[in-house]
């Protein structure tokens, strides 16, 4: 029966923003696709494949080299020609957007800044968390971190329709500019000096999340006005980067409602 025909994988592709092959990333960028990430074949030459490195990068898209067998794992149509362009699902919103929100609700600034997050299972679920918790919007770093995929957007829930999401080339940088605006800087960290009950989440704040596996950055860490711990009573000694965001997130809304 018809219901029970396998979708072909370039119908696959499609749905999860997967665009294979040099024709096709080529419209995609003369179109004006909102286009998350390019992955080029590491080592090549060819002139075409230049050619959507350089139109890529010129209109601020990340052009990331990699080795073939990353691409041919990406890979639906088996077809890709060296390149695979990955689709965000929305366009990306400034950190001023992020601000001007708060400003516009009469509301404290409350941001979430994942520092490289590379599941897009986490990020997604951040983001569903941030935009429950009513946080003004999540911001993320161009580089070693996934981004408004529609993997993101699926574990999202659809909050990321909801959410402003800003992507930055240095979260070292960003921090500095949100301190300047005022936002006090929460990094969660195992080793914090501060708990999470004594953590004054009432004013304007930014909530920074660590990667999956290595936690904050130095440069990152260094800038954190507060590095928060949370407790923990069991034998494991450290939360899911999600898990960690949605604590912390609802213990800010907690307190602002206090």
């Amino acid at each position: 029966m018809r219901e029970n025909t396998p979708r072909r994988p370039d119908a696959e592709a499609e749905a999860d923003g997967i665009i294979e092959g040099r024709n096709a990333v080529i419209e995609a960028l003369r179109a004006g696709t909102a286009i998350d990430k390019i992955f080029i074949a590491r080592g090549e030459t060819d002139a075409t494949l230049g050619h959507i490195a350089s139109t890529a990068r010129d209109r601020g898209v990340v052009v990331v080299e990699a080795d073939r067998r990353k691409l041919d794992g990406m890979s639906r149509t088996h077809a890709h020609q060296g390149v695979i362009a990955l689709a965000a699902v929305r366009e990306y919103a400034s950190v001023d957007d992020i601000l001007n929100a708060a400003r516009e609700r009469g509301e404290a600034p409350l941001v979430v800044v994942c520092d490289e997050l590379s599941d897009p299972h986490n990020l997604g679920a951040v983001i569903r968390t941030a935009e429950c918790a009513g946080a003004h919007g999540v911001i993320i770093p161009k580089r070693r971190s996934a981004g408004l995929t529609a993997i993101v957007a699926k574990t999202s829930a659809g909050a990321v329709a909801h959410v402003p999401v800003a992507r930055v080339p240095n979260l070292t940088a960003l921090l500095k500019e949100l301190k300047d605006e005022g936002l006090w800087i929460f990094g969660t960290a195992a080793d914090g000096d501060t708990s999470l009950y004594r953590a004054d989440l009432k004013g304007p704040a930014a909530i920074v999340i660590g990667s999956e596996g290595e936690g904050m950055g130095r440069l990152v860490s260094e800038q954190c006005d507060f590095k928060v711990s949370i407790p923990m009573r069991g034998k494991l000694n450290s939360l899911n980067a999600s898990a960690a965001a949605a604590i912390m997130l609802y213990e800010a809304v907690r307190q602002r409602l206090g």
